[in-house]
C-alpha cells in the first residue's frame, strides 16, 4: 500500500547534514519526495513509497545523524501523488 507523509522537523539540525542523511536513507528506503530547509530552521520532508518503508522514514527522522538534536518531529498523512521521480534536497 503506498502512502505519502509531511514532516517537519525541529531541533539542532542545520550544520549536521540532516537533509542528506535524510536523502540518504530515503534513496535507501525507495522512496520518493523531497527535503528542505523552512525559514524558521525547521526541516520539512515529503516522503511517498510503500508504506513500511513510509513508516521507518518516520523513526529515521526522529533519531536524525549523529550530531542533530531533535527536538520535535511532527508527521502529518498527505494525498499519495505518485509525481516525485526520486528524492530530492531543495535548496533555496
Amino acid at each position: 500500500m503506498k502512502k505519502a507523509v509531511k514532516i517537519i522537523i525541529n531541533g539542532t539540525i542545520q550544520g549536521v547534514f540532516f537533509r542528506q542523511f535524510i536523502k540518504d536513507s530515503a534513496d535507501k528506503l525507495n522512496l520518493r519526495g523531497f527535503a528542505r530547509n523552512l525559514e524558521n530552521g525547521d526541516v520539512e520532508v515529503i516522503a511517498e513509497g510503500n508504506q513500511d518503508e513510509v513508516e521507518k522514514m518516520i523513526e529515521i527522522c526522529k533519531q536524525g545523524p549523529k550530531f542533530a538534536n531533535i527536538k520535535n518531529v511532527s508527521v502529518s498523512q498527505i494525498n499519495y501523488s505518485g509525481d516525485y521521480k526520486d528524492f530530492k534536497i531543495i535548496r533555496f
